[in-house]
């Protein structure tokens, strides 16, 4: 086969898990070769919180939190349970025992990290879990230390600098003291003062992405933009290489060691989100961003690669923009006291505090049933006095800006409301009247809302007895529709330990990898903690581009 280009490692997108192959194996001493379909690098990774969900790291415990592979063990299995290969006994333990290495590998490298700490685990009262959570992301960055890079790099949030254990505190800078400094701190000294002296600090996905990208550059490692992977190349068995379409020609580069495909899941093609995950489902509800059509997935089927988990998404309540389009995953706009979720029988079936991957299992559940798609999010007035929305801050301005959107339904009564927004108005009011109780108790009795750690991670200290339920009793009235949103699909190719592409036989595909959302997650269908999307990514990244090493005969180990 005659190629018009060379690399040892090629790899297919420039989230986390691309970054993180790249930096292993030009660490090992091999040249990688990273592309990217779009204009712009980073992926769903720089868009994201930047966190990961890595059990028994060094980070977490220099802050004075334990954590044993045993405990984490234990919990994972406790969350994940059987769901066939994709999260295999072996799967588990590589993720759990490289994963705290990745870390320190890294750290070593130069990359600051912080521990999340207080940000929970999602199921913190089932064996081996974590109330203070074991989430690290990275420290709060000088994006400009990349220079004109800064400008290639995918961004959602950089004129705020956050950490995702400040997220919560910001949401209730109106109620708390601890909330109201924090904004002081966050716009004042984090965002505005560095600009003075020349820098700008950055958190969340962009701490992470920028910070990989600096290392990578640093080790000279090549980027091809608006690059996608046409076809993957096989001779004699083994992936050989791919055809890349660059600058508008079609271009065979050879990949000597392996073709690690790294590239997002199918969330923006609707064709394969109908065929394997059924209706109603919305590309237009996905947070993914617009190159992750699923092309490399389709191809590595193509050439024998078995897949799965192919109907499953990191799930989660969405609104929409109705002028724009433009889809906003919900975290603590649902969390929050003073509201509720119902279907179109008025009734509530979610804790609407819990793990947006629950909510968006029991809102396509639900729907089986009665409409529930979309579903409706209730609020009296103090939920709109008290915590932003969104972008919209709270009060009166807020509020008109998103009835003028149209994203908002106002009413003076939960009747009236029902009646503007298609909703059962006896259903409403019954839910009302017993949600209500619960809020003057203290005790949800239907979905167990505020019972956990998690649940208050985004909550209001100031409403008791319990800081998730708040009465949804004082005019006017507003509903917002909730879809079945996602932060990216989770299905893809089936990997082993080593992040190796597997045939339905179980027989390895020689010279392909896969790691992050084109492959299937080692997390089943569930989400154990926050950055059990990105620790998985980043693991199998490292794990990945070790293993090409070795293959290679490279001595050299990652410093």
């Amino acid at each position: 086969m005659k190629f018009e280009h060379s690399t040892d490692v090629l790899i297919i997108g420039s989230g986390a898990a691309a970054m993180t192959t790249a930096l292993t194996v030009a660490e090992r001493g091999l040249k990688p070769l990273v592309v990217e379909s779009t204009a712009m690098l980073g992926g769903n990774s720089a868009i994201s919180g930047g966190g990961l969900w890595i059990p028994n790291n060094h980070v977490m415990k220099r802050e004075g939190q334990t954590d044993s592979y045993e405990e984490a063990r234990r919990y994972l299995d406790a969350c994940v349970g059987e769901v066939g290969p994709a999260s295999s006994s072996k799967r588990r333990e590589a993720f759990l025992t490289r994963g705290p290495e990745m870390v320190k590998w890294l750290e070593d490298l130069g990359f600051k990290w912080v521990f999340a700490k207080g940000y929970s685990d999602y199921y913190p009262e089932r064996a081996g879990g974590k109330p203070n959570g074991r989430g690290i992301e990275g420290k709060k960055y000088d994006i400009k230390r990349i220079g004109s890079w800064a400008d290639k790099l995918r961004f959602a949030v950089r004129a705020l600098p956050l950490y995702t254990s400040e997220v919560n505190k910001m949401a209730v800078s109106f109620r708390t003291f601890k909330g109201f400094f924090t904004a002081a701190r966050v716009v004042g000294l984090e965002a505005t003062f560095p600009r003075l002296v020349g820098k700008q600090l950055v958190g969340l996905g962009n701490s992470l992405m920028g910070q990989l990208l600096e290392l990578a550059l640093a080790r000279n490692v090549e980027f091809w933009l608006e690059s996608p992977m046409i076809e993957l190349l096989v001779e004699k068995s083994r992936v050989v290489g791919a055809v890349v379409k660059r600058e508008g020609k079609s271009v065979t580069v050879e990949a000597k060691h392996g073709v690690m495909v790294a590239s997002g899941g199918f969330e923006k093609n609707a064709a394969m989100r109908k065929k394997y995950q059924g209706e109603p489902v919305g590309a237009e509800w996905t947070s993914g961003t617009e190159g992750n059509l699923g092309h490399p997935i389709q191809q590595a089927k193509q050439i024998g690669a078995a897949l799965a988990l192919m109907d499953d998404a990191w799930w989660g309540p969405t609104m929409v923009n109705p002028q724009t389009g433009a889809p906003q995953f919900m975290l603590q706009e649902r969390s929050l006291p003073f509201c509720f979720i119902v279907a179109k029988d008025g009734k509530r079936f979610m804790n609407e505090s819990e793990s947006y991957v629950d909510a968006g299992h029991h809102q396509y559940e639900r729907n089986k049933k009665v409409q529930a798609i979309p579903a409706w999010q209730i609020m009296d007035s103090r939920h709109r006095e008290y915590y932003p929305f969104g972008m919209a801050m709270p009060g009166k301005g807020g509020t008109r800006k998103l009835l003028e959107l149209g994203m908002f339904v106002e009413a003076q009564t939960l009747t009236e409301l029902a009646e503007k927004i298609g909703v059962d108005p006896k259903g409403l009011t019954d839910t009302a009247t017993r949600f209500n109780v619960f809020a003057k108790n203290g005790k949800d009795l239907d979905f167990q809302r505020g019972d956990s750690a998690y649940d208050r991670v985004y909550s209001d200290p100031r409403v008791k007895p319990n800081p998730n339920l708040g009465a949804v009793e004082k005019a006017p009235f507003y509903a917002v529709k909730v879809f079945p949103g996602d932060l990216g699909t989770k299905g893809g190719i089936l990997t082993d330990e080593f992040a190796r592409a597997l045939r339905e036989d179980g027989s390895v595909i020689e010279g392909l990898y896969a790691a992050g959302n084109c492959s299937a997650s080692v997390m089943g269908r569930t989400y154990p903690g926050p950055g059990s999307t990105l620790g998985p990514a980043t693991t199998f990244g490292f794990i990945g581009g070790n293993h090409i090493a070795d293959k290679a005969g490279v001595v050299k180990k990652a410093a």
